[in-house]
């Protein structure tokens, strides 16, 4: 049997590397909601209860110098049964501990950030060819805990991290209450009447509606190929960057998420996507926004049912064009790709 204790303290150093290395990306406002929110999971503090301001505010400063001592170590391999393994190692490391009754991540997310999770391993599925393994009790991550992640033909939903992320979003927009969407998916799904009811449900809820958006992804990567992952090295860190990964969410959502959410009549699910769907992706597609508004306002489903089944083709037209600039000017397609999305002549 795996030392579960000394492996999730190796996992977490390489958490705490990994974030000494990128915390400096997030704007300050961002990087401190992150910083709150991994005080409160580090310490078992219950997502209700109000944070103390001056311990957080110690501890936050005891971790800025851990991580400077830090920022320049190599991540640690994993002590395994069978030996140590490359953190990257993810099969490996897996196939120890998938028996076992853990599951473990490890991998690239955004801007290049390595990712790390090692938690409880609640189910494993199958679908169209991808494995998707769904954790819950987590003993190590790091300050961004994506909910759900593809890595290759592996999905793996956090459920913990699931109902972190609900939360925040919640506790976002209580703070103003301007995001109409948001008060339409929390009246769905009864949230001002039972709220741990609500929020086991939404968990529920929106974890399927991120394994779709995942397998999305997954097909996405394979109608687009491994020339889209060398694009997004030699765009890394510019805004073509996030411009090119909003284009592949959206197509992603056109071809698994958003046609299976109103197949199936998910109007919670809807609600929440939308009221989610901001930054480059409102950017680039905000008449999507304006068909969901005549959804939720006239109950005409017909222009975002439209605008989901012509998505496809529209934005995997988008991809490829973006491809055949990045195989014309190489490192220098970045700011032909931005002309590209913003509709400037190239």
């Amino acid at each position: 049997m795996v030392n579960l204790g000394q492996l999730a303290n190796t996992v977490q150093k390489n958490c705490h590397i990994s974030d000494a290395r990128y915390a400096g990306d997030y704007s300050l406002c961002i990087f401190l909601l992150k910083m709150r929110e991994f005080y409160r999971w580090e310490n078992g503090i219950p997502l209700t209860r109000t944070l103390p301001k001056e311990e957080v505010g110690e501890w936050l400063q005891e971790r800025e110098q851990m991580w400077s001592h830090l920022e320049s170590s190599p991540f640690e391999p994993l002590p395994m049964e069978k030996g140590a393994f490359d953190p990257f190692d993810v099969e490996s490391i897996n196939s120890e501990l998938i028996p076992q009754g853990y599951v473990y991540s490890g991998g690239y997310g955004r801007l290049s950030k390595p990712h790390f999770f090692l938690g409880d391993l609640l189910k494993k599925e199958t679908r169209d060819g991808f494995t998707i393994y769904i954790s819950s009790c987590e003993y190590a991550r790091d300050l961004a805990a994506p909910p759900a992640m593809l890595q290759g033909k592996t999905i793996y939903l956090r459920r913990e991290s699931v109902r972190r992320f609900l939360w925040e979003k919640i506790d976002e927009w209580s703070w103003n209450r301007k995001n109409d969407a948001m008060e339409r998916a929390l009246a769905d799904y009864k949230y001002h009447v039972d709220m741990d009811a609500a929020l086991d449900q939404m968990t529920v809820n929106e974890s399927e509606a991120m394994i779709l958006h995942e397998l999305g992804e997954g097909r996405a990567g394979e109608l687009l190929g491994e020339e889209w992952n060398q694009m997004l090295t030699v765009l890394s860190r510019s805004k073509a960057e996030i411009m090119a990964r909003a284009v592949r969410d959206i197509l992603a959502d056109c071809i698994s998420t958003l046609p299976s959410l109103i197949e199936s009549e998910k109007t919670a699910s809807l609600h929440f996507y939308f009221a989610n769907f901001g930054g480059m992706r409102k950017h680039l597609f905000p008449e999507i926004l304006d068909a969901y508004r005549r959804w939720a306002n006239e109950r005409d489903l017909r222009p975002l049912r439209r605008l989901v089944s012509t998505g496809k083709s529209r934005w995997l037209e988008t991809a490829h064009a973006m491809l055949e600039l990045h195989k014309k000017d190489g490192k220098n397609a970045g700011a032909s790709i931005e002309r590209l999305l913003e509709k400037e002549p190239i």
